[in-house]
């Protein structure tokens, strides 16, 4: 049962999203002074206000956009490290009662192919995800009655009871619909990680225009308080996100920035993660070009919103192509999915091209698990598939104690290693295990001399040789 009280439901209830003002703060060219103090708070890893967010939107000259991508690269350096977190997403269903206008799975779409993967479809699905080395999954549901809250965490409990080898699934987190209070606290009872609710567009006009108001996402404001209903059920890891290219892409940036720092008002801790997709082409779908997110202004949006919020990870997806993953890798990104299939059923049953006709939109990037994480680590990355946080409890505000400090690169940079040499000992082709030995021994030769060193050479040492598996710090 949630312990928060009946005022801080109240109070946290409401439209705080103020258009006319974000739309305001949008005008105008900042002084270069503007552009400096904004990014020296930042550097102090203190969150940015909206209007200092502005700040930085606003600033067009190449001099202020390349100081803008340096500090990003800095903050990303000084609060992650060089680690990488991998996942994949694994949809369950796509029937849906929404017609949203962007998406292949809308209810008014006859081209999309309708399904619902049964339990042994789920089950060899999660079977070939960990046969490539997978251990953290999002499972993706439309929205119908069809995926009720108790649906969603039995299909939750059968991911995590599955096992292949030394193969398993250690963090399921969900995109679904938003829920109410008792939905969400069935769906946290199966031990789910993160619950990603994107608003989509906070532009009121934009929204009301692609969520038909005869349908459940046609309610703005129910959507906009989803993640505040979750946490207030005591899901205290929640991600929020905006799909970029339906509204101008600085409000939407204003928005997930005040949409954070609702969450932090009320709730004492901001969203674990933000997310900033792109529109994509999808089948049935003739989308809007006039608010299309070039790949200049998406290098921006992902460079501010890292000095916004400096300790929320920011999650890049396969939906864009791999050379602009890899130079937006840089600007703050903590979280990527590799290996990605978003066809139901298509982690068994697709080949090496995508059918559209079975997926929400079409990716960008669908390169192999192992060929992602070569190219990481020929970059210099540490690809984490480390969960240790989430189950030793350091997770919302706890995870803000940890994280604040910057005591997360501590024990975050050993857990990363460990469950790097799980992946080169147990899935890795031979190219990419010799990269990442020596990435390893080049990680080790940084560590100081001490116990915690002594202790994960002995834990890898375990791993390689050994059924060791899952140690963390």
């Amino acid at each position: 049962m949630s312990t928060v009280s009946h005022d801080k439901l109240s109070s946290s209830a409401y439209d705080f999203i103020d258009e006319p003002y974000l739309e305001g703060l949008l005008s105008g060219k900042p002084a270069d002074a503007e552009v400096r103090d904004v990014i020296k708070k930042s550097l102090a890893k203190e969150p940015l206000s909206v209007e200092e967010t502005a700040v930085l939107l606003r600033a067009e000259d190449d001099q202020s956009i390349e100081r803008i991508f340096d500090a990003a690269r800095q903050l990303k350096r000084d609060v992650y490290g060089n680690r990488i977190v991998l996942f994949a997403p694994f949809y369950i269903g796509n029937e849906c009662v929404n017609d949203c206008r962007y998406c292949a799975f809308r209810r008014s779409n006859p081209d999309a192919i309708r399904r619902t993967l049964d339990q042994d479809e789920i089950r060899r699905q999660v079977e070939a995800l960990e046969n490539k080395g997978h251990k953290r999954l999002i499972l993706v549901f439309g929205e119908h009655p069809q995926y009720s809250p108790e649906f969603i965490a039995r299909c939750v409990r059968q991911v995590y009871s599955i096992r292949t080898g030394h193969g398993e699934i250690r963090r399921v987190n969900i995109n679904a619909a938003p829920q109410d209070h008792a939905g969400y606290a069935t769906i946290k009872a199966a031990g789910i990680g993160t619950y990603q609710v994107f608003q989509e567009t906070y532009h009121h006009e934009t929204y009301a225009k692609v969520h038909p108001k005869n349908t459940r996402k046609g309610d703005y404001l129910w959507r906009l308080d989803g993640v505040s209903r979750a946490m207030e059920a005591e899901c205290d890891d929640v991600g929020i996100g905006a799909l970029f290219g339906l509204y101008d892409w600085r409000f939407e940036v204003l928005g997930l920035v005040a949409h954070s720092l609702h969450l932090q008002k009320y709730y004492s801790v901001g969203p674990h993660t933000i997310s900033f997709p792109r529109l994509r082409p999808a089948c049935g779908v003739n989308l809007d070009q006039s608010h299309f997110v070039d790949d200049d202004q998406f290098k921006r949006l992902v460079a501010v919103l890292r000095l916004a919020v400096p300790y929320t990870g920011l999650i890049l997806t396969a939906r864009e192509p791999p050379e602009l993953r890899r130079q937006v890798m840089a600007f703050g990104v903590s979280q990527i999915d590799a290996g990605s299939r978003i066809e139901l059923g298509g982690y068994t049953e697709a080949g090496d091209t995508q059918t559209i006709e079975r997926e929400q939109f079409q990716l960008g990037d669908i390169r192999s698990l192992d060929e992602v994480m070569r190219e990481l680590i020929v970059d210099g990355y540490i690809p984490s598939f480390c969960t240790a946080c989430y189950r030793l409890g350091r997770t919302g505000e706890h995870f803000m104690e940890f994280a604040i400090p910057g005591f997360i690169q501590n024990m975050c940079t050993p857990n990363a290693l460990s469950t790097l040499v799980e992946y080169l000992v147990d899935y890795a082709s031979p190219e990419t295990r010799a990269a990442g030995e020596t990435l390893i021994q080049r990680e080790l030769e940084k560590l100081p001399e001490g116990t915690r060193k002594s202790e994960l050479i002995d834990r890898l040492h375990r791993i390689r040789q050994s059924d060791a598996r899952d140690l963390y710090f």
